[in-house]
């Protein structure tokens, strides 16, 4: 006989987990349910229950009766409700974010100190990997800020002090034009650039603009920015420090709560299925980003375009926004070429164009695949929805969520047409039987 005490059970798969979601009959009424139920008819009885809900109604009208006729002090309350809260959010979101890399640094730590005392070596692996997780994330993201930030106010510069050789050649422009015209019989207005006079405008648009107020209105509410990183990254590394004792007295609160235990396992693996989809989608497009920026960073040095490094990983880093994000990194990177050399900046648009095809039709179908299984008119919906209503975030977590509802939709949908034919088939049977 063979011996199977070293098998371990086989991890649920994601089809699996959604089967366990969504109950069997996919809530379908049946004659049993009907017959449970009075015959499907309503029955009301005036008791202590149905008091509850009737006085818990009638608060929830006067309620929101109140909230319509004072709206500022709605907003108000929910603007200082979301302000307490956002750093504990943030920390939620980062903490994710952190937990898809501590899981294979853990892996690799395990695989190099499986030789020491097992004890000490499980006593040392979260706060070792997690440190080294935090630090990963948060200095490749400085780096990005301080790498592209610079570079961007270098342009600005070079632009202003190129304003002058700019409009010579307008000018000169201007003046081949007229001459031109003039040869023809057509006389032109005469085109004259003061330099001094547009570079004064130009800055008078800025201050008129609002960015120096905005400026000074930023550096006062740095603090508090400063403030709530720091809680959000304390809050983010104590949930993944005690992440399994979190999960665990979770489960006991829901448990003590929910009418059924089976919810909880119900929720647990509904939460299961968010947590697949989000890392699949977070990896694959970490992967294609990587790709594609130095797929970028190639083709520009081999085609000597200037800001080559700085482009290419603002390309990269702009490609994790699904749809939207080609545009964005193009954009920035032509008009950061823009100021050296328009014409160059014309071939990167271009060059840009093709790779985004390249990209399209065989890196992300390869790389990323179906990981987050939604067709392509819902990913276009769920980054514009997400990205109204919260910005880059929800641009970043709209896909997965979608695809989560989506998924769990198709197979509740197949799930209640296939028990509806059963009921039409055993209706069909029956009607014949009395025939």
């Amino acid at each position: 006989m063979e011996n199977n005490n070293n098998t371990q059970p086989t991890e649920p798969t994601s089809k699996d987990l959604i089967a366990s979601v969504i109950p069997e009959d996919g809530g379908v009424d049946t004659p049993e349910k009907k017959n449970k139920s009075n015959g499907g008819k309503i029955v009301f009885e005036f008791n202590k229950n149905t008091f509850k809900y009737v006085a818990g109604l009638a608060a929830f009208i006067v309620l929101f009766a109140w909230g319509i006729n004072n709206t500022d002090k709605v907003s108000g309350i929910f603007g200082s409700i979301s302000s307490i809260i956002s750093p504990f959010v943030t920390g939620f979101c980062l903490a994710f974010v952190i937990n898809v890399l501590l899981r294979p640094v853990e892996r690799v730590f395990d695989r190099i100190f499986r030789k020491c005392d097992k004890e000490k070596r499980l006593k040392a692996r979260r706060p070792v990997c997690l440190i080294l997780s935090t630090v990963i994330i948060i200095g490749l993201l400085f780096a990005l800020v301080f790498m592209i930030i610079p570079e961007f106010v270098n342009a600005l510069q070079s632009l202003i002090k190129s304003v002058p050789q700019y409009i010579a050649q307008v000018e000169i422009w201007a003046q081949r034009l007229m001459a031109f015209a003039e040869s023809h019989g057509v006389t032109l207005p005469e085109l004259t650039f003061n330099s001094s006079k547009i570079l004064d405008t130009l800055k008078n648009l800025i201050n008129s603009s609002g960015i120096v107020d905005k400026t000074i209105d930023f550096t006062g509410s740095i603090v508090t920015g400063i403030v709530n990183l720091i809680i959000a990254i304390a809050f983010s590394l104590y949930l993944l420090a005690q992440k399994e004792r979190l999960s665990a007295q979770a489960k006991k609160f829901l448990q003590a709560f929910l009418p059924r235990k089976n919810d909880v396992e119900r929720l647990a693996n509904l939460v299961e299925i968010a947590d697949r989809t989000f890392t699949s989608f977070i990896t694959g497009q970490l992967t294609e980003a990587v790709i594609i920026g130095v797929l970028c960073f190639i083709g520009m040095l081999i085609f000597k375009m200037p800001y080559a490094a700085v482009i290419s990983v603002l390309v990269g880093f702009t490609a994790l926004i699904p749809v939207f994000g080609a545009f964005i990194g193009t954009t920035f990177g032509a008009l950061l070429i823009l100021f050296d050399n328009p014409m160059k900046a014309l071939w990167f648009v271009v060059f840009i164009v093709v790779l985004q095809q390249l990209e399209g039709n065989l890196i992300y179908p390869k790389v990323v695949g179906k990981s987050v299984g939604l067709p392509g008119i819902w990913v276009l919906v769920a980054v514009s929805v997400g990205g109204t209503a919260f910005g880059i975030p929800g641009i970043l977590l709209s896909v997965p969520l979608c695809s989560v509802i989506y998924n769990l939709t198709s197979y509740l949908v197949k799930v209640r047409l296939k028990k509806k034919d059963e009921l039409e088939a055993e209706t069909v049977k029956k009607a014949e039987k009395k025939v």
